[in-house]
């Protein structure tokens, strides 16, 4: 029997900055933190040409940065002038930003992803929407065991979400497949000031979500059928096999580390 497959999908990029601003665009003197270039091209590029050499995206919106960051930007024009991404203004965090986005899209299914997934491919892309057409659910979560991850740099330090049945790490890769996302959505905007702390996030969950956390007894299918019942939508995942996924560029090391890859990945193509 063949698997489902998703039609193609637009995406959602999120390119605006977290309120307090991006501290690897302060240190490195840029106006948003997409625009750090890892090998020679900044974030933001990579994202939407390994979006754009997908078999599963057909264009979208890129929310962020912010109008006049965008206006002084000829890099960010370039990207825009085919026309088949359209800029919006981001809102006041990622949250809020991604559920403006998918009211405006209006069509379903969506793919949501950030401007700073610098290590993003289509393969990745392909993976990830393939998976995800097989889980029944209203949103679905991209995750990386965080073993894969260690055994390729085990130097990587990233925020880990520790579940009995193994730790994983967040790929911001998320498939909105339907218009009951949006809540979700809307509960992660209450908790994200949370994000690099799981253990608060499962205290939203309840005390003995928590509990249940720390104990170590807390599985992935446990957490989010939690998270469905709070967010009054389903909320599944799939298991990405690459290690890359798990990624983002947002501090200093992260991006040497985006560099190493980057570069070693270029070796292997001579």
């Amino acid at each position: 029997m063949t698997a489902p497959r998703l039609p193609a999908l637009r995406a959602i990029v999120l390119a605006g900055e977290r309120p307090g601003g991006n501290a690897l665009a302060r240190a490195l003197g840029l106006e948003a933190g997409v625009l750090a270039e890892v090998a020679g091209r900044s974030c933001l590029e990579r994202v939407l040409d390994a979006l754009r050499a997908s078999r599963s995206v057909e264009g979208g919106l890129l929310v962020g940065p912010r109008r006049e960051v965008c206006d002084s930007s000829p890099a960010i024009a370039s990207l825009l002038a085919t026309g088949d991404y359209a800029w919006r203004a981001p809102a006041t965090g990622p949250a809020a930003s991604a559920v403006a986005a998918m009211a405006e899209c209006d069509s379903f299914p969506l793919l949501l992803t950030t401007g700073d997934h610098a290590l993003l491919t289509p393969g990745l892309v392909d993976d990830f929407c393939a998976r995800a057409a097989q889980v029944p659910a209203d949103v679905v979560v991209g995750l990386v065991a965080w073993t894969r991850v260690r055994a390729a740099w085990p130097e990587s330090r990233r925020t880990l979400l520790r579940f009995a049945d193994g730790a994983c790490c967040g790929s911001n890769l998320f498939l909105l497949r339907t218009r009951r996302a949006a809540g979700p959505l809307d509960y992660w905007r209450a908790i994200e000031s949370e994000r690099k702390h799981p253990w608060r996030i499962a205290r939203h969950l309840g005390v003995a979500t928590l509990a249940r956390y720390v104990a170590g007894t807390l599985t992935r299918d446990a957490a989010l059928t939690l998270l469905s019942r709070r967010a009054g939508a389903t909320v599944g995942h799939v298991m990405l096999d690459y290690p890359s996924a798990a990624v983002d560029v947002d501090t200093r090391e992260d991006l040497a580390l985006a560099e190493r890859i980057l570069v070693a990945r270029e070796s292997a193509r001579q």
